[in-house]
Parts: C-alpha cells; sequence; structure tokens
C-alpha cells in the first residue's frame, strides 16, 4: 500500500545508505545551518554542539559560510570533552565558481577536477578534529554535497566523478543540493556512488518536491529540508500545525517541523541562534515523539491533514 511510504519515519534520524565499503554515517533529524552566521559561527557552533546537536552543515563557500569558523566550534567541542568526533555528523559542500564570489577556496582557472580536489583538500583542513596542521591526514567529512548541478551535465559528472575519489576514505558519503528530478534520476544512473542524500528548499515554489522525496524514499536518499519556516509562513498558519503546537505546548515551528519529518526519510536544517532556541527545540522533538505515541491515531489524522496541505496526499490514494 502507498501508505507504507510514509511510515519509514525515525525522531532521531537516519542511517545514510553506505557508500562503497564505508561504514554507514548516522544523520540526525535536525542538523544545525550555519550559512550567514559569519564571525558568530565559531560561537554558535559551540552553543549548538553543548546545547545537543549533532549534525553540522556548511559549505566551502566564503560567500555565505565559514566553513573555517565552523571547524573551530567543533574543535572547541572536542577539545572540552563535549563531543567526541566520532558521535557528529558534519557535512559539507563543494560549490562551483557560478556559487562564489571572489574568495573562493581554489583556482577559477582550473578544471572542474581540479577546483574539486582543491577545495575538499581545503574542507578536510578547515574540519579537521584537532588544531595540530597534522591532523589533517586523519581528518574526514561524513557527506560531501554537490551544491547544486553544474550547467551541463558533463560538468557535473565531472566534479562527481572527482569527489567519488575520495569515498570512503576521506568522505563517507555524497549528496546534491538544489537539485530538480529529472537531474536527480540522471545523475544516480551515471554515478558509481550513488547520492545519499538531497538538500532541497522546501516550499510551494517547487510544490514542496512531492515527487522528488518520492523517488528518494524509492531510492534510500535521505531528504534534507531548508528554508522551511523562512518560505513557509502559511504552513506554520495553518490548522495541523496550529492544533500540534498547542496541544503539545512545542513552538509553532517545532510543530512545522514536526510534520515535516513525517513525511518520510526527512531531515531538516534548523539554523537558530540563540542557545535557549537550541535546546528547546532538541527537547521539543522528544515532546512530540512521546505525543506521536501516546495518540497515534491523532497524530496520524495530523500528518494526513499536513499531507493535503503539500500535495503527499496523492501517493497515499
Amino acid at each position: 500500500m502507498a501508505r507504507a511510504a510514509f511510515a519509514k519515519m525515525s525522531w532521531d534520524g537516519y542511517a545514510l545508505r553506505s557508500a562503497r565499503d564505508a561504514n554507514p554515517a548516522f544523520i540526525p533529524t535536525f542538523v544545525y545551518g550555519t550559512a550567514w552566521k559569519k564571525d558568530k559561527t565559531a560561537d554558535l557552533v559551540h552553543q549548538a554542539i553543548t546545547a545537543g546537536f549533532r549534525a553540522v552543515d556548511t559549505a566551502a563557500q566564503p560567500k555565505h559560510y565559514r566553513e573555517d569558523l565552523v571547524g573551530e566550534g567543533i574543535r572547541r567541542a572536542i577539545g572540552e570533552g563535549a563531543v567526541r568526533r566520532e558521535d557528529l555528523y558534519i557535512q559539507t559542500k563543494f560549490t562551483s565558481i557560478h556559487g562564489q564570489n571572489d574568495e573562493m577556496p581554489y583556482n577559477p582557472g582550473d578544471s572542474v577536477t581540479g577546483q574539486v580536489h582543491a577545495s575538499v583538500k581545503s574542507s578536510l583542513h578547515n574540519l579537521r578534529q584537532s588544531p595540530e596542521p597534522q591532523s589533517v591526514d586523519e581528518a574526514y567529512i561524513d557527506a560531501l554535497i554537490l551544491h547544486s548541478p553544474l550547467p551541463t551535465m558533463a560538468q557535473t559528472m565531472e566534479a562527481w566523478s572527482a569527489l567519488e575519489t575520495y569515498v570512503p576514505h576521506r568522505i563517507r558519503n555524497l549528496g546534491v543540493s538544489n537539485v530538480t528530478l529529472p537531474v536527480l534520476r540522471e545523475l544516480s544512473s551515471l554515478a558509481t556512488v550513488k547520492p545519499a542524500l538531497v538538500q532541497n528548499r522546501f516550499y510551494g515554489g517547487t510544490q514542496f518536491d512531492v515527487p522528488l522525496r518520492a523517488y528518494c524514499r524509492e531510492q534510500q536518499i535521505v531528504y534534507q529540508s531548508f528554508w522551511t519556516l523562512t518560505a513557509n509562513p502559511e504552513l506554520v498558519r495553518s490548522r495541523p500545525v496550529v492544533s500540534l503546537s498547542r496541544e503539545t505546548g512545542v513552538s509553532s515551528a517545532v510543530a512545522l517541523y514536526g510534520l515535516v519529518l513525517a513525511l518520510g526519510e526527512t531531515t531538516v536544517l534548523n539554523g537558530t541562534t540563540k542557545k535557549v532556541h537550541m535546546e528547546e527545540d532538541l527537547a521539543a522533538l522528544r515532546t512530540l515523539e512521546q505525543f506521536s505515541g501516546e495518540k497515534p491515531d491523532h497524530w496520524q489524522g495530523l500528518v494526513e491533514e499536513f499531507q493535503q496541505l503539500t500535495g503527499d496526499h496523492v501517493f497515499l490514494q
């Protein structure tokens, strides 16, 4: 039955599909987003980890991210004993020339392959677990995401093939962001290391990626939602979200996150900048988990009402 497609939900997270001989990376439900944090990045990443976040998203794109400060915040938390590297999920991105400014981590005159290698080298250095430069030799990244497909499929596959050379020892899994379903299908068919995750905007402009998310579930690809709050004020105000918020006492933001997670094999980027909200959001997930267990029929009713709003209900017919 189609309903089973929405049953694969975990409040904790998911094991990404194993790439080659790697142990599958575990991606928690909430991933801390670090875009546009600028000089506050290190402190915010440190706060997020000490608050309980165990997944961090960044990019080798100085235009919007401070990947170097993400690494600093992670190393500070590890150095204090707040967490071990093996307990963290860290993902970054290769961003092509079209998404960069003059501070890009590679020579724009190099081939796409050369750009990828320079970007990955920079990321491994930035995200090493110890301040000592030699620790880069043991550094690894849980997932490296192609920030967006390149202008042609040939260029996209050149970048992807270069990333594949790091799997599984330096990069555990590969993913792609800002991708359409036709491109994802073609990439998946051509790749040796298949995409393990897709990171896309979740909003009405793409009809909430309903067909793409269905394909992801079929192919064991975890869908990662971003822009979830900013782009969806109408969903935040919707009846199932408001009802869930009132009945559980969680914020409308977390109520929306919870219903998005219920769509199946989905994680959410959460970029809150206040430690109290970091702690409250993580605690609220446990509240929603308890609510869904204690009132499964009512929870399912709210989920199905939410699916009507996003268009996912067509897969229940």
